[in-house]
């Protein structure tokens, strides 16, 4: 007979728990202070919640909906602990300002099954957050105090005791997801008045200049423009006499002629030209109408008198 009945209880579905209570800030909870409760997501609830839940077979984790029907805010969050007074439940002092909640209001708890985290999108709400050195590392480490996130809160982080606050911008697969025992992929945006810082460009006699658009417009830019040495310290023989040595590259460019290394900015597609260095041709002398070819007088070596 009891083993029918246990096998009856327990194919019996389980029932929703729905309860209101007075909500209270963790600093109203009697005893020494609780600090490990402002570093999470958690509440703590009275006793008597855990046997109700106990009896209506809530599946765990115990995850619950907080909703004020006063304020219209509600939130998710998950149990700490059952030592509560009462009719009373204790909340971080973040959630009380999510909700908008005061000492003492009417609030609605009621357990709930949310989807597995998959992905979640924070922003900062200063920009001392970027002074973490790790700050992925950081917030994974805080989120080990939450059971769920809700797209909207504004969750506290406690880090070298400092309080940082972050707001939940987006969640996936739901507006409300369960982190317990989950991979999930974490982004940050922009904190709140975060620039990004600009780029001044160089400055020539007071007048901003492109250091791209002088170089290109003036033939400031040179692929291995720099005067070679020698090791022995001796002068290169190619030195002119005032100690300068000519730079062909330079010259070619003067000549408009294409130079190797250096971008030929009228290329067009579809065309290819083959860069050729054509000597200058020798100019003509100019030669006298009336010249003729061969007219000298023949000379002979021998006298005159020897041929005799």
């Amino acid at each position: 007979m009891f083993a029918g009945f246990n096998m009856l209880h327990d194919m019996m579905p389980s029932r929703p728990f729905k309860t209101g209570y007075r909500a209270y800030s963790v600093s109203m909870l009697p005893g020494n202070e609780r600090s490990d409760v402002e570093k999470g997501g958690k509440i703590i609830m009275p006793p008597s919640a855990l046997e109700q839940l106990t009896r209506q077979r809530v599946v765990y984790p115990m995850l619950f909906k907080l909703k004020s029907d006063s304020t219209k805010r509600e939130t998710h969050c998950g149990v700490l602990e059952f030592v509560a007074d009462e009719g009373k439940v204790y909340l971080p002092n973040w959630m009380m300002r999510n909700m908008l909640l005061e000492e003492a209001s009417l609030i609605t708890v009621e357990s709930v099954s949310l989807p597995v985290a998959t992905f979640s999108k924070f922003q900062p709400q200063s920009e001392d957050f970027l002074d973490i050195s790790n700050p992925k590392a950081v917030l994974e480490n805080a989120l080990r105090h939450f059971a769920c996130l809700t797209t909207g809160d504004m969750i506290s982080i406690i880090y070298n005791s400092k309080v940082y606050e972050l707001c939940v911008l987006e969640t996936k697969p739901g507006p409300a997801v369960s982190i317990i025992e989950c991979d999930m992929n974490v982004d940050f945006a922009a904190p709140v008045g975060y620039k990004e810082p600009e780029i001044e460009p160089k400055k020539e006699d007071g007048v901003c200049v492109d250091s791209f658009e002088m170089d290109h417009e003036s033939g400031g830019f040179q692929a291995f423009g720099g005067a070679g040495q020698r090791l022995d310290g001796k002068k290169k023989k190619e030195e002119s006499v005032n100690g300068d040595a000519p730079n062909a590259q330079t010259a070619s460019q003067q000549k408009g002629t294409y130079t190797r290394g250096i971008p030929d900015y009228d290329y067009q597609p579809g065309v290819i030209r083959f860069m050729r260095h054509a000597k200058p041709q020798q100019e003509k002398e100019e030669v006298a109408e009336d010249f003729k070819y061969f007219s000298g007088a023949g000379r002979s070596l021998r006298d005159a008198k020897s041929r005799k």
